[in-house]
């Protein structure tokens, strides 16, 4: 099995590149290769298919060329991931799949734009964040109240008066399945300046991660409450600095998307 690592901001992939959809990629498959210490190692996998050996949904964006199907660590499925179609947007110009500028890229979460040049930071459409009303997460004993918000997949952005680096995100932080049946990706956030914040996230299937390209969006909108017409935030998180830019209407995130290293799986080891 061909794979790419890549990363943005640190939040880590592995690149499956899979055209024409033959892979059978089991969730045990997707563990397996998402382990640190047995494996390659990452938060997810990118598996990079065209859309016509996808079997998409129209609305999942099958006009698109290219699909990208995300996993997280764990095996489970997930809508949309915003570090991920970075890299995987990187990828496609990288090995000559695609052509630098700007074109759509098909998700789980519908269609989704990045705009990048032949080398450089990615910037994607990441669509209009959706704030859901309140929500409370747990962790260490305390509460915490947070902004539901969808980027195309759950958040719970909560905001904190001290620095998120004194936060123990060695568990799970506890939320209501009632509100979230599908899961919820938390982020803890802190303003640290005028449209500046910084964050740290335990995602869904995964556990703590250096980013989250859809959290970071998320924090954005639920900081931006208040603040009238369009703006543009500066989100800190432990693998580096990301732009959300919101203007009423849609979001962009913009960040770097790094590629590592390329190889191969041994023969009978998946």
């Amino acid at each position: 099995m061909r794979f790419v690592k890549g990363h943005g901001t640190e939040n880590d992939f592995v690149i499956l590149p899979d055209p024409d959809g033959v892979l059978d990629l089991a969730p045990e498959a997707v563990a397996r290769l998402c382990d640190r210490r047995a494996g390659i190692g990452a938060d997810g996998v990118l598996r990079v298919v065209r859309t016509k050996a996808a079997e998409l949904d129209a609305d999942a964006g099958a006009d698109a060329e290219w699909f990208m199907d995300y996993r997280n660590a764990d095996g489970s499925i997930a809508e949309m991931c915003g570090n991920g179609i970075r890299v995987f947007a990187r990828y496609l110009v990288d090995a000559g799949l695609a052509a630098p500028g700007e074109w759509d890229v098909a998700t789980r979460a519908g269609l989704r734009r990045v705009t990048l040049g032949a080398s450089g930071d990615v910037s994607v459409d990441m669509g209009a964040p959706e704030l859901l009303g309140y929500g409370e997460a747990s962790l260490a004993g305390a509460a915490f109240q947070g902004r539901r918000v969808s980027v195309g997949n759950p958040h719970l952005a909560c905001r904190v008066d001290g620095p998120v680096a004194a936060l123990d995100l060695s568990r799970a932080p506890g939320f209501d399945p009632a509100v979230f049946p599908d899961g919820v990706n938390v982020e803890f956030f802190r303003s640290v300046g005028e449209r500046h914040v910084e964050m740290r996230v335990f995602e869904r299937g995964s556990g703590e991660t250096r980013s989250c390209g859809t959290g970071t969006v998320a924090v954005a909108a639920a900081a931006a409450q208040g603040t009238p017409g369009a703006s543009e935030w500066t989100v800190d998180v432990p693998g580096g600095r990301v732009t959300v830019t919101l203007d009423g209407r849609t979001s962009h995130l913009r960040g770097p998307a790094v590629l590592v290293a390329e190889g191969e799986t041994r023969p009978g080891w998946i």
